[in-house]
């Protein structure tokens, strides 16, 4: 088996997949690239077992059909040195020895059997939806925040995909903060909902961003779901589970509500933020009128600090305490100039959500919960 590829080319598709390998594999050969040739292409896999990641090239000049493992971090270390040249490989198929023709050397190495490299899983009555990168990036960077670590409730590890006749919906939560992003503008002829893992969406946030024009074609069934970008595709294992009722979590009835400069609100608690307690992370919300008053202590340290923003309020006075890091981080994923903060009670979930969305197609909800407040 012998082909020509460019160093460049090689080494950008390489960096696409790598991300799926792990440091520490069950199996040996999970630690390797498996290379195949069909019918004039190239096609390389990465795997974990649970996620695997294929990228194709066209070859100028490939010969016979075959396959083989290649050792993923010395070859990419390799091609990192290489300026843009063309390189030759060359495999033994008895001993699966690669070696590497350039301008200016040989090099080396062992390869493995392909055969031994897991077979990537074949989708059987799957249903399909296609959309643009840039959207799905969007959604996944607006909810991957909010999914949980806690690994006895694995669903809550991962992010909600909801499909119906009308609207796709994102939804991700740790049990202290929740984000809920529907777009109107993708429909599927029927309902379906499965629970991505974190490691698939974060791989495939990094594909997107950077296709951002470019379509994405998404299959799924029952235990597993296909992405296909370009010429780069990621097929991973579902989390098998029954995620929470969302909706019964999201407080109706919110008449109290602040509009505010969000990037005023988020520099105000990115500051006061410092002087809060560093296990609670606490800071207080106090809204009378048309002012908001944001504090923090820790009183560890008699340390201690507050701050006074103008804003929009229609409601009672009320002071509510909240975790400073949930509000930074989903003040930071919102992109309008205004938000808006609507709550009911000091012991009751806060809601944010954009004021003013130029998005027609998009519908972002945050929820954080409370802290409670010492006197």
């Amino acid at each position: 088996m012998k082909f020509i590829v460019s160093s460049i080319t090689l080494l950008k598709q390489l960096q696409q997949i790598s991300g799926v390998l792990n440091t520490n594999n069950t199996l040996p050969i999970l630690d390797n690239f498996l290379f195949e040739i069909t019918e004039g292409d190239l096609v390389i896999s990465a795997s974990d077992l649970e996620t695997t990641m294929t990228t194709r090239l066209t070859l100028e000049k490939g010969d016979k059909d075959g396959g083989v493992a290649i050792p993923a971090k010395l070859l990419l270390d390799t091609l990192k040195t290489f300026p843009d040249q063309p390189l030759t490989f060359t495999v033994n198929d008895k001993t699966f020895g690669v070696e590497i023709s350039s301008d200016n050397g040989k090099y080396k190495l062992s390869g493995q059997n392909g055969e031994e490299f897991p077979k990537i899983p074949s989708l059987e009555a799957t249903s399909t939806i296609e959309t643009e990168a840039g959207i799905f990036f969007n959604a996944i960077n607006k909810t991957i925040f909010a999914t949980g670590n806690d690994e006895l409730r694995p669903v809550m590890s991962g992010v909600l995909l909801e499909l119906s006749k009308t609207d796709l919906t994102f939804v991700a939560t740790d049990a202290h903060k929740l984000v809920r992003y529907r777009r109107n503008d993708i429909k599927s002829s029927k309902a379906a909902s499965f629970i991505m893992p974190k490691k698939p969406l974060n791989l495939l946030k990094n594909l997107t961003s950077a296709g951002l024009e470019a379509p994405i074609k998404v299959e799924y069934n029952d235990t597993n779901a296909f992405f296909e970008l370009e010429n780069v595709s990621l097929v991973c294992r579902l989390i098998d589970g029954k995620y929470p009722n969302y909706e019964a979590v999201i407080p109706k009835e919110n008449p109290n509500r602040l509009t505010i400069q969000r990037t005023a609100l988020l520099n105000s608690i990115k500051r006061v933020s410092i002087f809060s307690n560093k296990t609670t992370h606490q800071v207080r919300l106090k809204l009378t009128g048309s002012e908001l008053n944001i504090s923090a202590e820790d009183l560890d340290f008699a340390n201690e600090a507050s701050e006074r923003l103008t804003c929009n309020y229609e409601g009672d006075d009320m002071e509510i305490g909240f975790n400073s890091r949930f509000l930074i981080e989903m003040l930071s994923n919102l992109e309008t100039d205004n938000i808006n903060l609507e709550m009911s009670a000091p012991n009751r979930a806060g809601i944010l959500l954009p004021e003013g969305n130029d998005e027609q197609n998009e519908d972002v909800l945050m929820l954080v919960m409370p802290v409670m407040l010492n006197a």
